[in-house]
């Protein structure tokens, strides 16, 4: 007994052919395009300027009276510390100044700790211990109407510590 393929609508047209090399061509040409539209997407996130949230910029930091004197407060935004000390109020920059590491507060301790080679910083940022050359970079602060604003586009780089880096409040 033959099978019959009636069922099997053509409406009169026979299915196309295509050889083996327009196949392998057209495959070319398909990766050739993908692959430029995957580089030129890379190349477009590459060139089109970053969004940062506040960091290079002025950020907003709090009011005064939320601050209390000899704590430090984490602006993530910033990425700095809020320091409020008896002389005033520093912002310290978390980058370390051995080899570049975010450095956190260590609430323990009284310090900062950079947990890529241990060095060590007290409260405004100076070194106590460990490799790295000199303070924490701090930022200027800028106080209106009671209201913290930090500029992060501006980092002081130091040698020590003074009263004179500080606002006072």
């Amino acid at each position: 007994m033959e099978a019959q393929a009636s069922h099997i609508r053509t409406n009169g047209h026979k299915p196309a052919k295509i050889s083996r090399r327009s196949f392998l061509q057209l495959a070319l040409f398909g990766s050739i395009a993908a692959f430029a539209g995957q580089t030129l997407a890379a190349l477009f996130q590459f060139l089109k300027p970053p969004k940062v949230q506040g960091f290079g910029g002025m950020v907003y930091a709090g009011r005064v009276e939320d601050v209390p004197i000899d704590n430090v407060q984490r602006v993530m935004a910033g990425r700095f510390y809020l320091v409020h000390n008896q002389a005033g109020i520093l912002a310290v920059y978390q980058k370390c100044t051995h080899l570049g590491c975010a450095v956190p507060y260590n609430e323990l301790e009284g310090q900062f700790h950079c947990p890529c080679h241990g060095s060590l910083f007290n409260i405004v940022g100076e070194v106590t211990g460990g490799p790295a050359p000199r303070p924490l970079d701090i930022f200027p602060v800028t106080i209106e109407n009671g209201e913290i604003w930090v500029d992060t586009g501006s980092p002081i780089v130091r040698s020590s510590y003074e009263d004179t880096q500080v606002t006072k409040v």
